[in-house]
């Protein structure tokens, strides 16, 4: 690509544990309903691994949409941008993914193509079970998920609201 234009918004989790796949479920959703955008590439990143990396590369900001432990109550969401995500990726997080995030915009940092303009947006889990639908908590949450993404790539990209 000669110049990044686009965002990647990059859905994690697995989705065979209930809440642990809520940034897939959310994925899917936007791809459902905002496929149109040129400006943007919805990805399924799965439990990660190191192969998102020259994805990651391609692009100029990066959304990611995962559950996110935070002490909130079940379903509740967060958003964390910039260096408010990376204090929240540093702390002490469990992870099941193959790959941390943190691991993975290491690789962007030491490849110089960390996003300058990055943001996490989390759903807190109620359960982390076997299970491939959300619980009812976190399924009422996706759509206010949806719509944190939709603004934050509106206002990245100064698209009047």
């Amino acid at each position: 690509m000669n110049e990044k234009k686009t965002t990647l918004v990059l859905g994690i989790g697995n989705t065979l544990l209930t809440d642990e796949g809520v940034g897939v479920h959310v994925i899917n959703h936007l791809q459902e309903r905002f496929s149109q955008r040129q400006d943007v590439a919805f990805v399924d990143g799965g439990t990660l691994s190191f192969s998102l990396a020259g994805l990651l590369a391609e692009h100029a900001r990066l959304i990611v949409v995962d559950a996110a432990r935070t002490g909130g109550r079940p379903g509740s969401v967060v958003c964390y941008e910039a260096s408010e995500m990376d204090r929240y990726l540093t702390g002490n997080r469990q992870s099941v993914h193959e790959v941390g995030l943190t691991d993975l915009l290491d690789i962007a940092r030491l490849s110089e193509h960390y996003p300058e303009q990055r943001a996490l947006v989390g759903i807190e889990p109620e359960s982390l079970d076997w299970g491939e639908q959300p619980s009812a908590a976190v399924a009422q949450a996706i759509p206010q998920a949806v719509g944190k993404v939709i603004e934050l790539l509106d206002r990245w990209s100064g698209a009047p609201r």
